[in-house]
């Protein structure tokens, strides 16, 4: 699942809104570290064990080779967005709860803004990212299997996040 698509949104609808972006999420998530998988980077990950015999019949994590922290790539997902960005605030409501309404709100963003005709629940999947933002602590993987049969493919997360946020804008799927 794609999470930065529906932080889009999120965004999107808060500078509409002209409100600050909140996090929506566990105080465990917005401090502790986490790791990401770049799509292109699993659409790599899966090419080579397709056809690097070493790979045959073995199961790889995939994920990009670094750690985050959300409070962190938060403040980017605001400054690609030109909105404010607080710092961690108990009791903000998940994303399913403030977004249950905004199917109107994101209608007129689409009609002002000339975007890709899409529905509110077509590109945001909350309670996913109500899962990815609310857990209790960290979440990492090692790609230590990947490296010793030879995949060394790696990916800066906030470049990753920054280049997958520009490629929304570009499709026009957010303003």
């Amino acid at each position: 699942m794609n999470i930065i698509g529906t932080l889009c949104v999120y965004a999107a609808i808060c500078k509409h809104e002209g409100k600050p972006l909140r996090f929506p999420g566990s105080r465990g998530a917005w401090n502790s570290f986490m790791d990401a998988s770049d799509a292109d980077l699993i659409a790599e990950q899966h090419i080579w064990a397709s056809v690097d015999p070493y790979a045959k019949n073995e199961a790889f994590n995939c994920v990009n080779g670094d750690v985050f922290k959300w409070k962190h790539l938060w403040k980017v997902l605001a400054e690609q967005f030109e909105l404010d960005c607080p710092e961690y605030e108990e009791g903000v409501p998940t994303l399913a709860e403030m977004m249950k309404d905004k199917g109107p709100v994101w209608d007129d963003i689409v009609k002002e803004k000339e975007l890709l005709s899409t529905k509110l629940e077509e590109v945001g999947v909350w309670w996913f990212a109500d899962f990815v933002l609310g857990v209790p602590d960290s979440v990492v993987n090692s790609m230590n299997k990947s490296k010793e049969h030879g995949f060394l493919g790696f990916r800066n997360t906030a470049k990753s996040f920054i280049s997958w946020i520009d490629k929304m804008k570009a499709f026009n799927v957010v303003p």
